[in-house]
């Protein structure tokens, strides 16, 4: 009867495992970015540029498309990323009140206050890390590479206005903004002011290296310091900043177009992110599941085979409660194993369901096609190409309005 019962116990645990486990999550600690309590004097109101995102597709994985779908990676989506996210850390940024002008600007933007980059190391509808940078136009490193990671605050994935109200990964991008603004906050006004100039003056010796070459030198730690300063009034200066602010009406309208792609997408990528993450969340306890079943009913089928009997030879009724469990047992393993074969077929049906989803996502996030200054282009590519141009014809704006005969510009101390 011992046998029996422990072949029993057997069976039982072999039927046991086509449940599963189901583990309680809940909201996440929702973290805010530090908002402005006063007034920031305007001489002090650093402007941030945040470039588009490193879409972090492997290189040497580019064209291994079986590779990339099993890291979770799509390089449409990604692409469509490094836009998308980079616009809700602007957001993030500007309803802080924090800081002047925040803008998503082309690679071949310099010359801002505070530069900031970052690559996206995981983006699904469970997780994002970012690998972000930071410095000021002096050369002050504010973030180095740091990480930044979080899981998907599954409040804002119950409704489509609750995905409205608040981004899944909302505590990644304001822990961005707080370490950012702790950065600024560790410099004195003398240091912010000299931030704003330095990123004026390095625009002005872009233009005309001749002219205002020798108002900037490197210091200490390779940090770019002002020698000098030309005068308020001087003529050179004026046109330089009329030059300047052409060159900010164009980013802006770059930057709007970034605003309007993200918010296209806002519905349907957040659907995807969504539906992204119950694909996964599926094919991870598909995956579970299955080398649990498989594994326990596997022993299950060999303990039904190989255990020896407990019943002595004329005790006929113990032999035969003991086949019948054995034949239990046998059939409770096969059932496990062949469940957790399905689990198997379950996961690689939900991995090609997160592939399908990015597909169609693809689709959605097309290149747009835009207007800028008065020239047709889209936005991935070649908005980078005609903003290079564009500083190409900055400068010959500025060659042909400065005076042959201009002097020298005068100059004033720091």
């Amino acid at each position: 009867m011992r046998a029996a019962i422990r072949f029993g116990l057997m069976g039982l645990a072999a039927s046991a495992l086509a449940g599963c486990v189901v583990n309680e999550t809940r909201p996440l600690p929702k973290l805010e970015a530090v908002q402005a309590t006063q007034q920031i004097a305007e001489t002090e109101l650093l402007d941030v540029g945040i470039r588009e995102f490193d879409a972090g597709v492997p290189e040497e994985l580019k064209d291994n498309t079986e590779a990339l779908d099993k890291r979770r990676i799509y390089p449409e989506v990604r692409k469509a990323e490094s836009r998308l996210l980079a616009v809700r850390l602007r957001t993030t940024l500007e309803a802080s009140g924090q800081w002047g002008a925040v803008r998503v600007v082309p690679e071949s933007v310099k010359y801002v206050d505070v530069l900031v980059t970052a690559r996206i190391l995981e983006s699904t509808g469970q997780d994002l890390s970012l690998a972000v940078t930071a410095k000021d136009s002096v050369g002050r490193i504010w973030i180095d590479n740091k990480t930044y990671s979080g899981g998907a605050d599954l409040g804002s994935y119950k409704t489509d206005a609750a995905l409205r109200a608040r981004d899944a990964f909302q505590n990644v991008y304001s822990s961005i903004a707080n370490d950012l603004l702790a950065a600024r906050e560790r410099l004195s006004g003398a240091e912010r002011r000299e931030v704003r100039q330095v990123a004026q003056l390095q625009f002005a010796r872009d233009l005309d290296s001749k002219s205002f070459g020798g108002y900037l030198q490197k210091g200490a730690g390779g940090l770019e310091r002002i020698a000098r300063l030309p005068a308020t009034d001087d003529p050179a200066l004026v046109r330089v900043e009329k030059i300047r602010e052409r060159d900010m009406t164009v980013i802006d309208t770059l930057d709007g177009y970034n605003t309007g792609f993200s918010e296209q997408l806002f519905d349907s990528y957040g659907a995807f992110r969504r539906t992204s993450y119950e694909a996964i969340d599926k094919e991870d306890r598909a995956r579970s599941q299955a080398t649990t079943r498989t594994v326990l009913g596997a022993a299950a089928v060999l303990a039904s085979i190989f255990v020896s009997s407990q019943c002595s030879g004329t005790n006929y009724d113990c032999q035969r409660i003991e086949d019948a469990v054995r034949t239990a047992g046998a059939i409770g393993g096969t059932a496990a194993v062949l469940s957790g074969i399905q689990k198997y077929s379950d996961a690689k049906n939900a991995a090609q369901e997160v592939k399908e989803l990015a597909t169609s996502f693809e689709n959605e996030a097309a290149a747009q096609v835009v207007e800028v200054e008065g020239r047709s282009l889209k936005l991935t590519g070649t908005a980078e190409e005609q903003y290079r141009e564009w500083r190409r014809l900055l400068a010959e704006i500025y060659r042909e309005e400065r005076a042959p005969e201009q002097p020298a510009p005068a100059t004033a101390k720091p």
